[in-house]
């Protein structure tokens, strides 16, 4: 029987790299819909669970992206309020890549901590966006001193209220308009995650520069976002600090999505969003 994976991509177009990942992690076909909404999902949602006996609905799951994970949030909690008994199929929300990135970086600094990072101070910069609030989220749950950095007051209190509702926890936000700003932002910090826009310099090297345990860098395009975070490191030290580039956690981030993909088709009742998906994570880091 073969594996069918509905594409659900709350932007125009479906996602090209969301679909070479299923392909490659073993998905036969791809039904793929672009710019769906909310109103949409049920009926999409009963043409999945309704074709295929509940035995064989294993063979069947859903993948949710697009560029908006508020839009990626809502079509999950479409989709499975269209399910029930056993008439369901496991879901994927992974909207613009954001769980599955955020997670391996939270996974990987985590390692780098010795396992836990309760009771440190995390900075995440550009903490309002997609993989920043999931990764300051995720952080928060598992008891860090989480601060995320906004260029606005205003957005940063809000999406920090949004993730203490969210997943708990405690989340604050202090400004970062410019790079001068960094070093303010930083003090105190163990740990610093820059979840900025590709291209854009946020923390330059005397910001940070033998002051954290962990420093990593999500951004792959020059000008990095921490200045002297090389886009390879992967555990290299640097000005005292245990590195990771973009590549360093995109590498992981790859794998991850692979195989919560493969996951999808073992069984027909998984909803893999942030908490699931670092639990999937934490496995692979023990192999």
């Amino acid at each position: 029987m073969l594996k069918l994976l509905l594409q659900l991509d709350s932007s125009r177009l479906p996602s090209v790299f969301d679909q070479v990942v299923a392909y490659d992690a073993g998905a036969d076909r791809l039904l793929s819909k672009g710019g769906v909404t909310e109103a949409e999902v049920r009926d999409l949602v009963h043409g999945c669970i309704f074709t295929r006996s509940p035995k064989d609905m294993k063979n069947t799951a859903i993948f949710i992206g697009g560029a908006d994970m508020a839009a990626g949030e809502k079509l999950l909690t479409a989709a499975t309020k269209a399910f029930f008994a056993n008439f369901r199929v496991s879901t994927m929300l992974d909207s613009n890549g954001s769980n599955t990135t955020a997670v391996a970086a939270v996974v990987k600094i985590t390692k780098a901590l010795g396992g836990s990072v309760k009771g440190k101070k995390i900075v995440v910069t550009a903490g309002t966006g997609p993989v920043g609030t999931r990764a300051a989220g995720l952080f928060a749950k598992a008891g860090a001193d989480v601060v995320i950095t906004s260029r606005k007051p205003e957005d940063g209190e809000r999406v920090s209220a949004e993730i203490c509702k969210r997943f708990g926890g405690t989340v604050k936000s202090v400004p970062l308009r410019e790079p001068s700003q960094a070093a303010a932002a930083v003090q105190g910090a163990e740990v610093l995650l820059n979840a900025g826009p590709a291209g854009v310099m946020l923390v330059p090297r005397d910001a940070w520069a033998g002051k954290l345990k962990v420093v990593v860098d999500l951004n792959a395009l020059p000008p990095l976002g921490i200045e002297g975070v090389e886009v390879n490191d992967d555990g290299q030290t640097r000005e005292g600090a245990i590195a990771f580039g973009a590549l360093g956690i995109g590498n992981f981030k790859m794998k991850l999505h692979k195989e919560c993909i493969t996951r999808l088709f073992t069984r027909n009742d998984l909803v893999l969003d942030a908490e699931t998906i670092e639990d999937v994570a934490k496995e692979l880091m023990q192999k």
